[in-house]
């Protein structure tokens, strides 16, 4: 006897349940470590009085994203402390994340958005340094070269380092600039997000790779490994979700930086733009499963630790 329409249809939603599930569990069952930081989330809600200058509005991302939102879908894979990467220009938007941070003590370190060309900067980091989960800030990476010709910019870099803070800069092509700027600071703990942008992950150029390859001979530059699945080609949602695909471009980054100045960061909620968390997580647990227990710990936390000097708060 066939099955009925109404039959179908809920064998298709509880196969779909069973492969979700699946999913998630063979997930969960990958070696990883005792212990996993995400070094990349953005917090934000859009519902409050004055709004939020990121994300636009009518954007798959335009909602409420908090913490409880992150840690339903973290927790499940054993991640449970966070790095927030602050994404809004308004610097009181700062100040907002920090009062998030002492609320919620799942995160343990936030990278704050802060303009170091700008005249105001020095005492606007003076005030949020104080705080001790304040860990640096992110800047873009577009214009470095033209940047560091700007001596206020220079000073803000030297301001950064005497706090102990870490500077990370995303959107990178301008990996001339990255490159000088890492050796005119050499004890500026740089971050590279996002695996310098590449644009394909699953068939990187050859200018990524150079500059990639030049970054990585800097001592004081790290890798986050965040970002991988939405920068691949594709409708919304549909990234690979199998980790062979962007090999080519992890393996060249975890050979350019070595064992112990890549990390993690997931990137969500924008990851969700190539795939959902669980099997975004899969394609770089499913990766750094060949690794060993000890190179797993320096990927998921402890090379984090070194770059960020974040606040463990269990």
């Amino acid at each position: 006897m066939s099955a009925t329409p109404d039959r179908r249809s809920f064998l298709r939603t509880l196969a779909g349940g069973i492969a979700a599930a699946a999913w998630t569990s063979g997930c969960a069952s990958m070696p990883t470590a005792e212990r996993i930081v995400d070094t990349h989330t953005h917090f934000y809600d859009p519902t409050r009085a004055q709004g939020v200058p990121w994300p636009a509005k009518g954007s798959f991302l335009s909602r409420p994203v908090l913490p409880p939102d992150w840690q339903r879908l973290a927790n499940p894979h054993g991640i449970r402390e966070t790095v927030v990467i602050e994404a809004s220009p308004w610097v009181q938007d700062n100040d907002w994340i920090l009062r998030l941070a002492d609320a919620h003590p799942c995160i343990v370190g936030c990278v704050g958005n802060l303009r170091p060309a700008d005249g105001t900067f020095a005492g606007h980091l003076r005030r949020l340094a104080a705080h001790p989960l304040f860990r640096g800030i992110r800047v873009p990476a577009g214009n470095l070269t033209r940047d560091l010709t700007d001596p206020v910019f220079r000073r803000s870099l030297s301001l950064l380092t005497d706090h102990g803070l870490a500077l990370d800069i995303n959107g990178l092509g301008d990996f001339a600039g990255a490159t000088q700027l890492a050796r005119a600071f050499p004890d500026l703990r740089i971050v590279v997000d996002h695996v310098g942008n590449v644009r394909d992950p699953h068939r990187p150029d050859a200018t990524w790779r150079d500059g990639m390859s030049r970054l990585g001979v800097e001592p004081n530059v790290y890798c986050k490994i965040s970002a991988v699945v939405e920068q691949a080609n594709g409708p919304f949602g549909s990234s690979p979700t199998d980790p062979n695909p962007y090999r080519p471009t992890l393996d060249h980054v975890s050979t350019t930086f070595g064992s112990q100045r890549i990390f993690f960061g997931s990137d969500w909620p924008v990851s969700d733009k190539g795939s959902d968390f669980a099997s975004m997580f899969r394609v770089i647990a499913g990766y750094f499963a060949e690794r060993s227990p000890a190179e797993r710990a320096d990927f998921y936390w402890r090379n984090s630790l070194r770059a960020y000097r974040w606040v463990s708060r269990g």
